[in-house]
């Protein structure tokens, strides 16, 4: 029982060090790279082969979505009793950190004349893959802490979802064939929002889930 608690703490400690990271490592790298705009760029743009960070930051999402991953397997063990729905956001978590994590850092979103090489469109799959798992988490999060446990974080639950469609809708104005719209300019802003949106709520579960196994130490002695 110790041990298993023990092993929850220390997955949930490597969330928040995977999303502080994050956040760390996009703003640091960012000034090495000359000519980079947080608010215009996205980050995958960082890990692109021309990038001076490619291999530094490529590295480090490899090791974020390591991280992710042993979260969602200490998430699993920290609320088992939840049946089915523990496991699906289990799984969510374990995406998130194949697809945003290793995926992003294993393939490069590099372009040739404009176009997207094969990796940059893998690229793309395996993160949208990640995103989706991410932003249907706060709904199965709904089911595994529900309204008569933590209100507060149930009607959290909601307006995270909420705020993760809106930034995920408004990022996806990149695409848009009309340059100067506004949206579409500002595309490494709503990255970043949505971004921080994720993490503040993963981090939350994360302390959540340190004091659930905290509680079951205490009660074991």
């Amino acid at each position: 029982m110790q041990k298993s608690n023990n092993y929850i703490i220390t997955s949930a400690v490597a969330c928040i060090l995977a999303c502080v990271g994050e956040f760390v490592s996009i703003f640091v790298l960012g000034e090495y790279y000359p000519g980079y705009n947080q608010m215009r760029d996205t980050m995958s743009s960082l890990g692109a082969s021309v990038s001076p960070v490619s291999d530094i930051i490529s590295t480090w999402w490899i090791i974020m979505g390591v991280l992710m991953i042993f979260f969602g397997t200490g998430f699993n063990k920290a609320f088992h009793e939840k049946g089915k729905f523990a496991r699906i956001a289990a799984l969510l978590i374990i995406f998130y950190g194949l697809g945003e994590g290793i995926g992003s850092g294993a393939f490069k979103a590099d372009h040739i004349a404009d176009e997207p090489t094969i990796l940059a469109i893998i690229h793309d799959i395996v993160g949208g893959i990640g995103v989706t798992a991410i932003l249907i988490f706060p709904m199965i999060m709904q089911k595994v802490i529900d309204k008569n446990e933590r209100p507060g974080f149930y009607r959290m639950s909601k307006i995270f979802f909420i705020t993760g469609i809106l930034t995920i809708f408004l990022f996806l104005f990149r695409y848009s064939s009309d340059e100067n719209n506004f949206l579409a300019v500002y595309k490494g802003f709503w990255q970043r929002m949505f971004m921080l949106n994720t993490y503040i709520y993963l981090t939350t579960i994360a302390i959540i889930t340190i004091k659930k196994a905290k509680y079951k130490i205490d009660i074991a002695k």
